[in-house]
This record gives structure tokens, C-alpha cells and sequence, in this order.
């Protein structure tokens, strides 16, 4: 399966600015949808989706700045399939433009209030305006998931023939398995011939999963949020698929993983969102052991209960002493203060440290721990 990736171009479009941001609750300031655009194009994003230009006010401005900020990244504005969004991202500089509309009938029939017809007329109309203004254009196959397959194929071949550059597929509900997935998206490079784009949703937990299948089956682009923010249970997370397709699919992409955690920190603190200490790669608790067992393996080679090194994403290794520790990391912690605790001192310390951690409901912290020490072993030292 991994064969099917040698030699393939993978890119990462970050929609933090776009998506992330229509998270209910959540706003930007345009100094800090600056400071993300800057960030983003340091770790090494290939497409930035930086906004809704057509909304005016702040949101064109930031737009704006970005687009003159000289960042390597190509910058991308999301348009309905209407001339006049796109005239509002050419005014903004923006080199790539997004053009979504629903290909569900569900959508098509509720929410649109139109017809299939309509759908792709609308959508090769606005391509072929903005290709000929010189931008690249993403296709949005908006609820993509549940869209008709039949209509799905001619709906990609209908862009491909307007010069579209490639079809963003959305899972927008998040209803997709990666095994449907990756059925899916096979059957639309084969029959499109267009560069498929991931846009998936965490509604069942399975955003990245589901990214990660249709890279297996031969898309070349992926849609993520820092942290997998975004509308309500979020979507694919940037550092996540980053990782894994570096790590268990063997494709690095070259990116500053290092600044994970800064930039997964950074964005939670504009969303006013927690950064939960359990969030995958980026959360604290990566790199954190307790149970006597696990901290033990990690004390002698981190290999034995780490997936790839802490400092890769910008996170340290901590050993964390409570009610699971073992005598193994609690004369590692004790070495850290320049204490050589003795096996036998170990032995009568720990009954204590583990009450007293059932007493706090939590972890001890260092002067705790050194308070239990003084208790027991003070006058002899």
C-alpha cells in the first residue's frame, strides 16, 4: 500500500483562517490572522485558505495584509460560485481562489433550492472567470460525502473542462469511514483526472484517518486546522496528518514540526479554546509518564512507549509522580533534584507518595515530593 506513495507530491492547504474560524464562538483579530499566516508559512504550509474576502470590513483587510506580507506560501480566498466574491479576492492579492458549492441533493434541494443543472453551471462559470483573471482554482464538491457519485463525476469532470486545477471533496458532515473514503476518492481520479484535495470533518473522530485514506488512494492535497479546529467537532488536524504521513507513511514533507507546539499553543489562545493535555501530538501529556511500567521503559529507552522524539514537535519527556509511579521513577525524579535516593529509601517513600497522590486526586508536585522526603528521611541526612 505504502508504494503508492513513493514519489508523490503531497501538499497541505491550511484552512485555520477560513474553517478554523467559523468554529462557533471563535474570532481572529487580524493582527493575530497575521501572526498565524506568518507561523504557518514558517512550518512550511504549501496553501494558506485566508479568508472570505467578499465579507469586507476586517476580513478583506486581513486578507489583504496577508497577501502582502511576502510569504512563500500560495494564499487562497474561499468564494460562493459568484463573480463578485471573486472580484473581491483579486482585490485582496490573492493568487489562489476556492469556488464551493453543494453537489448533494440533500443541500442541493434544501439549501440551495435549485437544481443540479444550476450546480454546474454556476460552478463552471465562476472557474472560467477566475482562470482567465490567472488564478488557480480548487473545485469545492461541498458535502461531497453524500453526494449522488454519478453526479459527483460529472460534477469533476464539468470543472476539469472549465480549467479548474483541482477538486477539494468535503466530507462536510463527517459521515465518512476510511474505507468508504478510500473507494471514493480512487473511483474520482479515475474517472476526473482532476488533483483530488481532502476537506474532511471529525464528527465520528476520523477526520485525519479519513485524510489519510484518500492520500492512500491517490489524493494529493490536505485540508487541516491547526489543533483540527473548526466547525463543531472541527476538522483534520495539520500537526496530525503532518505526523502520521511522516512517521507511519514514511512521506516527510519538510515541514519545522519543531514549532507544533508554539503554533498549536498560539491558536488556541486567539480561539480562547483549551489546548487539552491528551491532544494528540501536540497535547502535554505526550511525553508524560506515570505508570511505574510505562515510566520504567521510558527511563531506559524512550523508544518503548514513544511514537518519535518529543523535541520533534516542540514538547519535552516529564516523569510524572502519582498514584501509578514506581520506585524506577521516583530515583529518577529525586536525581533530577541531586538526590541519590537509595532502592531500600525508595521502597519505604513510595506507599507515601502514593497516598498522598490518592489524597490530592493528582500528581505531586515537586516540593511535595520533597516535603514526604524531609518527613521521612530528613534528620537522617
Amino acid at each position: 500500500m505504502l508504494e503508492k506513495l513513493k514519489g508523490r507530491n503531497i501538499r497541505i492547504v491550511d484552512t485555520t483562517l477560513r474553517d478554523g474560524e467559523q468554529t462557533a464562538g471563535v474570532v481572529f483579530s487580524n493582527l493575530e490572522k497575521l501572526r498565524i499566516a506568518k507561523m504557518l508559512d514558517e512550518i512550511g504550509v504549501h496553501q494558506i485558505e485566508a479568508g472570505i474576502p467578499i465579507m469586507g470590513g476586517d476580513e478583506q483587510e486581513a486578507v489583504k495584509q496577508i497577501c502582502r506580507a511576502g510569504l512563500k506560501a500560495s494564499i487562497m480566498g474561499w468564494n460562493r460560485p459568484v463573480i463578485k466574491d471573486l472580484e473581491a479576492s483579486l482585490a485582496c492579492g490573492v493568487d489562489a481562489v476556492a469556488i464551493s458549492i453543494s453537489t448533494s441533493d440533500i443541500h442541493i434541494e434544501h439549501k440551495l433550492r435549485a437544481s443540479r443543472e444550476w450546480v454546474l453551471e454556476k460552478m463552471v462559470e465562476a472557474t472560467r472567470f477566475a482562470k482567465k483573471q490567472g488564478l488557480y482554482v480548487s473545485v469545492n464538491a461541498e458535502d461531497a460525502s453524500r453526494s449522488d457519485m454519478d453526479f459527483l463525476i460529472t460534477f469533476g469532470r464539468a470543472a476539469k473542462e472549465a480549467g479548474a486545477d483541482r477538486l477539494r471533496y468535503c466530507d462536510t458532515v463527517g459521515v465518512l469511514d476510511p474505507f468508504t473514503t478510500y473507494e471514493n476518492i480512487e473511483r474520482l481520479i479515475a474517472e476526473v483526472g482532476l488533483p483530488i484535495e481532502m476537506h474532511t470533518h471529525n464528527d465520528f473522530g476520523m477526520a485525519t484517518a479519513n485524510a489519510l485514506a484518500g492520500v492512500l488512494a491517490g489524493a494529493d492535497w490536505v485540508g487541516a486546522t491547526v489543533c483540527g479546529l473548526g466547525e463543531r467537532a472541527g476538522n483534520a488536524a495539520l500537526e496530525e496528518v503532518v505526523m502520521a504521513l511522516k512517521h507511519l507513511f514514511a512521506v516527510d514533507l519538510g515541514f519545522k514540526t519543531e514549532l507544533f507546539r508554539e503554533i498549536a499553543e498560539y491558536v488556541s489562545h486567539a480561539a480562547h479554546r483549551e489546548l487539552p493535555a491528551w491532544k494528540p501530538i501536540v497535547g502535554s501529556n505526550m511525553f508524560a509518564h506515570e505508570s511505574g511500567i510505562h515510566a520504567d521503559g521510558a527511563l531506559k529507552n524512550p523508544k518503548t512507549y514513544e511514537a518519535f522524539q518529543p523535541e520533534e514537535v516542540g514538547l519535552t519527556r516529564q516523569i510524572v509522580i502519582g498514584k501509578h509511579s514506581g520506585t524506577a521513577a521516583l530515583r529518577a525524579k529525586f536525581a533530577e533534584y541531586g538526590i541519590a535516593l537509595g532502592k531500600h529509601e525508595a521502597d519505604l517513600l513510595l506507599p507515601e507518595v502514593r497516598k498522598a497522590a490518592v489524597a490530592l486526586k493528582r500528581p505531586l508536585f515537586d516540593k511535595e515530593l520533597m516535603s514526604i522526603y524531609e518527613d521521612m528521611f530528613g534528620k537522617r541526612r
